[in-house]
């Protein structure tokens, strides 16, 4: 197994061009609250390979740790990218098993509406292809049908115990894979939310 370059990262402001349909006036955090963390990843390939994500100024460092321990552990990233690339469409950037944090939305399923972890830069998905939400018969993205099956370990699948979950969990962030009816394997937040 070839040697990787050493892990890069960087932080950045962000502005609201940049985030571009991911945000607009009347979400819970502005720009100025968050930043953008450039930071290098192991793709499916095996290569290094540069990603960005945006995340609340708060956690950046934890998103920093989180990509730094996955890195080593050569943990496989298909993509990593900021979901205004996508328009700020969470479906258009599942589809894609593009990795994302923020993202001013409200959160899916029952109850109240309520604004999601990603819209206050406090949530990051993962592999949203090898790792879907379930929610009954509907499962997002329609990809990840493929990965229904959990006790069948494929690279870029987070399961407990395993390399993705405990990066999270090393900062103490929870993950939805846990959630009882409605798991939402790609899903990882501060709150638990």
């Amino acid at each position: 197994m070839a040697a990787l370059p050493p892990f890069h990262v960087a932080v950045a402001p962000v502005t609201a061009a940049e985030l571009g349909a991911s945000w607009h006036q009347g979400c819970p955090v502005g720009p100025a609250q968050l930043r953008t963390v450039h930071v290098s990843f192991v793709g499916f390939d095996g290569r290094a390979h540069a990603g960005a994500i945006v995340v609340h100024r708060d956690v950046a460092g934890e998103a920093t740790t989180i990509f730094r321990r996955l890195y080593a552990a050569r943990f496989p990233i298909r993509r990593m990218e900021p979901i205004a690339k996508y328009g700020g469409s969470d479906r258009r950037s599942m589809a894609a098993d593009n990795t994302s944090g923020f993202n001013c939305r409200y959160a899916v399923g029952a109850g109240p509406r309520r604004w999601s972890a990603h819209a206050y830069g406090q949530a990051i998905d993962v592999n949203t292809i090898e790792n879907p939400y379930v929610q009954g018969q509907d499962v997002s993205p329609s990809a990840g049908r493929a990965y229904l099956d959990r006790s069948r370990y494929r690279r870029g699948m987070a399961v407990a115990g395993g390399t993705l979950v405990r990066a999270f969990a090393s900062v103490g962030w929870r993950w939805g894979g846990r959630w009882a009816g409605t798991p939402d394997y790609q899903h990882f937040s501060r709150t638990g939310g």
